[in-house]
């Protein structure tokens, strides 16, 4: 092993307003003090259950990817488990998701964008 994931950035155009819709999502604790990381004007953190670390890192003239349109990719996405794809998709667009996949909802999977254009997935277990 040559090293240990610590934090997942991802670039956006309004850091502590998209920690919150993954605080929403997953729980955990908004810009929590840390020694290894400054808070500040254009950085937001998420420290989530169990460990993981998403910062959120405030980009002048963020462009969203346009999945599934590969003009601007992706270059990365998020897949959460959830017990209940329904009960999620509820809660998602109601916390400023937008469904990405319209028409194929009754599979085991479904994409999303977050509040910044970030596709996720949410996955039933």
């Amino acid at each position: 092993m040559i090293a240990d994931l610590r934090c997942l950035v991802l670039d956006c155009p309004e850091p502590r307003a998209l920690a919150e819709f993954y605080r929403a999502v997953l729980g955990g604790e908004v810009d929590r003090p840390d020694r290894r990381r400054a808070l500040g004007e254009g950085w937001s953190t998420l420290h989530a259950p169990g460990g993981l670390v998403l910062c959120f890192q405030g980009v002048p003239g963020h462009r969203p990817p346009t999945w599934p349109d590969p003009a601007v990719p992706q270059r990365s996405h998020l897949d959460f488990g959830v017990p209940g794809l329904d009960t999620a998709h509820t809660q998602v667009l109601a916390r400023g998701a937008t469904l990405l996949d319209a028409g194929r909802e009754n599979r085991s999977r479904r994409v999303y964008a977050d509040p910044a254009g970030h596709p996720f997935c949410l996955v039933r277990h």
